[in-house]
């Protein structure tokens, strides 16, 4: 079998109405397989007034806002009549579920019914969210649902090797593949830094800042960093904190960082000149599966300091391109920065190590791993069922 023989059909729980790392990852995806021949449509909820022009076909799957503070995502019913019909035409021999709400489900269960071949790939730990909302205790449960969700398809992919150790422990039975990342990196390199600008937020020169790069939402460990802010202003460590992104939180954030500099959402060439323009990286997240923004810093020359935690561990050589630190322990994220903060040579030495590092992350590799996975997927299916039919 061949790339053009393939016809996909992804479903996503939010391809393109919020901007975020899973569906760009995504729309990545989707473009290459079609650079490469294959036929794809995608399903996912819509927006009247989405974040960015979706790639390739994306079909509306009828949904509703979540409740609470998570209003500006959308929970998929399930495969409406019209979806059915759709895919029906479309008639897909693999089935690739995103995400693993309600529409992931019945991606699996369509494909099941139809013997059509599936994969799901995972984006987010999102056994580690009811943690920040005052339902820790849920979290087991969420695991075991989960577990089964992955059991239900014939391979999984996820970004790191991390993850993947933590779905087997789990008890993941389903082979698992690695979709890792990739880095635009005439985006982000360290000449994009840009004194100027720094300047024209209130920030000197000689200033050292500590950055951070994300939707502003709590599962990034906002509460980390405000709490790690505050030590090191205790210690009377010299610096700056410069925040890029916005989301749900920020008046949260705002006011429990309340001398942090906010630039707000950042895209493009302004990106890459903001996050070149940090001195030390900050990403305190236990929700990682990868970590975009991770690799976005180390290719723009910034060390970072990041949770031991899945995605990072995987990413980061500790005391040579960052400091790996435990998840919760604010004294000893305050620590490394400090000393990253007090040793301009460190600093030089652990941002051309991370820049390094970073070179090796390439979208095309990445996808090009998918694309394997599918026709992978595919030939072991044509083996059974030739060994069945005699």
């Amino acid at each position: 079998m061949q790339p053009h023989d393939l016809r996909v059909a992804v479903f996503s729980g939010n391809y393109n109405y919020v901007r975020d790392g899973a569906n760009q990852a995504l729309n990545r995806l989707v473009g290459f397989l079609l650079a490469h021949g294959v036929a794809v449509r995608v399903y996912s909820p819509t927006s009247s007034r989405p974040a960015f022009t979706p790639t390739g076909d994306l079909v509306k799957v009828p949904g509703m806002r979540l409740p609470g503070s998570r209003g500006e995502y959308k929970l998929a019913w399930g495969l409406s009549p019209s979806v059915r019909r759709d895919l029906a035409a479309f008639a897909p021999n693999i089935v690739h579920a995103a995400a693993p709400e309600l529409l992931g489900h019945a991606a699996a269960g369509y494909a099941r019914r139809h013997g059509i071949a599936s994969v799901a790939s995972l984006h987010t730990r999102f056994e580690t969210y009811p943690r920040y909302y005052g339902l820790r205790f849920i979290e087991p449960l969420v695991e075991r649902l989960l577990t089964r969700f992955y059991n239900r398809f014939d391979r999984v992919v996820v970004p790191s090797p991390s993850v993947g150790e933590l779905l087997c422990d789990w008890g993941v039975r389903t082979p698992i593949g690695i979709w890792s990342r990739g880095i635009d990196h005439d985006r982000f390199r360290p000449d994009r830094r840009d004194n100027a600008w720094r300047r024209s937020l209130g920030i000197a020169d000689d200033a050292v800042v500590v950055g951070f790069l994300g939707r502003l939402v709590k599962e990034k460990g906002l509460d980390i960093f405000a709490e790690v802010a505050a030590e090191l202003r205790r210690r009377a460590v010299p610096h700056r904190v410069l925040v890029i992104g916005e989301g749900p939180a920020r008046d949260w954030f705002a006011r429990a960082a309340s001398d942090a500099v906010f630039a707000g959402f950042q895209s493009g060439e302004a990106l890459g000149r903001a996050v070149a323009s940090m001195d030390v990286f900050f990403n305190p997240s236990v929700t990682e599966t990868f970590g975009n923004v991770t690799t976005e810093a180390m290719a723009a020359g910034v060390p970072v300091v990041a949770a031991r935690a899945t995605g990072a561990v995987d990413l980061i050589e500790d005391g040579r391109t960052g400091c790996l630190v435990s998840p919760r322990d604010v004294a000893a994220y305050a620590d490394a920065i400090a000393r990253i903060v007090a040793d301009p040579a460190l600093r030089r030495a652990m941002g051309g190590a991370a820049h390094a590092r970073a070179a090796e992350y390439r979208w095309d590799s990445a996808n090009q791993a998918v694309l394997e996975t599918y026709l992978q997927v595919m030939a072991e299916r044509r083996s059974r069922s030739a060994w069945r039919e005699p």
